[in-house]
C-alpha cells in the first residue's frame, strides 16, 4: 500500500492540505514552524522513501542554510545588536532568528507541496471543483502537474539528444548552449501542443457544459466522515487558538510571544496531531491489515 491517506475521499485530502498550508504560512511561532517542518519531512519520507530523503537533505537543508544566512545581510532590524558588519550595518539577533524562521517556513511549504502533488492528483482536483469552477479547476490541475511532467519529459528529450550527440554535455561551450536551446525549444513546443490537445479533448467531451454528468470512483463513506471530522476539529481548535493569541509571536524589534501555559501546549499538540494525520492513518491501516493477515 503506497499511502492509506491517498485512498480517502478527495474532500478529506484537500481539507487536510488547506489547513496545513494555511497554518504553515500564517503561524510564525517557532514551535509551530518546527512542528510543520519536521512533520512535512516525516510525511514526505513516508510517501516517497529514499527520493524524499535525498531531496530533503540535498536540496531543502542547503536552501534553508542559504536563506538563513542571506536574511541578516539585508535585514538589520532588531534591538539586540551582536556586531557591526564591514558596511557599518548592525547584525542583530532578531534578524538571524527571523532568517532561520523564514527558511524553515519556506522549506516546510516546499515539502508540503511535494506531498500535495503525490496525494492530490489532477482527477481529484477536477472532481472537487469541476462543476463549480470548471475552467479554473482544469487550468489549476494542469499547472500543478506541469512541473513533474515537464521534468519527466525533459529527461526523455535529453537522453534522446544524448544518443545523437546533441546533449548539453557534448561539444564546445557554444555547441552546448545551442544544444540546450534546442532542448528548451522542444520542451516549449511540447508544452504548447499538450495544452491545446488537452483543451480540445475536454471541449469534445463537453467539459464545463451545464447538465453534464461525470463518472466518479469516489464515494464518501464512514471512514472518510471520521477523518474529515477529526481534521476539522483539530484545525478549528488550532485556528481559534491562533486567533485568540495562543500562537502569537513577533520578531521585531524584540522577540516576544504568548506566555507558556497549558493552552499553548494543547495547541502545539493539536497542531502536531493535525500534521501527522496521514501518518497516523497509514500506520493504523497497516496495523489492521497485519492483524487481519494473522487471523487467516
Amino acid at each position: 500500500m503506497k499511502d492509506a491517506f491517498s485512498s480517502y475521499h478527495p474532500l478529506v485530502n484537500f481539507s487536510y492540505f488547506v489547513f496545513v498550508f494555511a497554518f504553515s504560512m500564517v503561524f510564525m511561532y517557532p514551535v509551530c514552524l518546527g512542528i510543520s517542518l519536521v512533520c512535512s519531512f516525516i510525511y514526505s519520507i513516508s510517501l516517497r522513501g529514499k527520493r524524499a530523503v535525498k531531496f530533503n537533505f540535498v536540496f531543502l537543508l542547503p536552501m534553508m542554510l542559504v536563506t538563513a544566512i542571506i536574511n541578516p545581510a539585508f535585514n538589520h532590524e532588531g534591538a539586540t545588536i551582536l556586531m557591526y558588519l564591514h558596511t557599518g550595518n548592525p547584525l542583530t539577533l532578531e534578524s538571524i532568528v527571523y532568517g532561520i524562521a523564514a527558511s524553515a517556513m519556506l522549506a516546510a511549504m516546499v515539502c508540503w507541496f511535494s506531498c500535495y502533488n503525490e496525494i492530490m492528483t489532477s482527477d481529484k482536483f477536477v472532481y472537487l471543483f469541476g462543476r463549480i469552477i470548471p475552467s479554473l479547476s482544469l487550468i489549476l490541475s494542469m499547472a500543478l502537474r506541469f512541473i513533474p511532467r515537464f521534468k519527466t519529459r525533459i529527461k526523455e528529450v535529453s537522453e534522446a539528444q544524448r544518443c545523437i550527440g546533441r546533449d548539453v554535455s557534448n561539444g564546445s561551450i557554444i555547441e552546448r548552449a545551442g544544444h540546450g536551446i534546442r532542448i528548451l525549444s522542444i520542451m516549449i513546443t511540447w508544452s504548447l501542443e499538450n495544452a491545446i490537445e488537452t483543451a480540445d479533448s475536454m471541449r469534445s467531451r463537453g467539459y464545463g457544459l451545464q447538465g453534464r454528468t461525470a463518472f466518479s470512483i469516489y464515494k464518501f463513506d464512514r471512514r472518510d466522515k471520521k477523518a474529515l471530522i477529526s481534521i476539522f476539529i483539530l484545525g478549528m481548535f488550532v485556528l481559534i487558538g491562533g486567533i485568540l493569541g495562543g500562537l502569537k509571536w513577533r520578531y521585531f524589534p524584540t522577540m516576544k510571544g504568548a506566555s507558556l501555559g497549558i493552552i499553548n501546549i494543547s495547541l502545539w499538540l493539536a497542531y502536531m496531531g493535525l500534521c501527522l494525520v496521514p501518518v497516523i492513518v497509514h500506520r493504523e491501516e497497516e496495523r489492521q491489515w497485519k492483524a487481519t493477515q494473522s487471523k487467516i
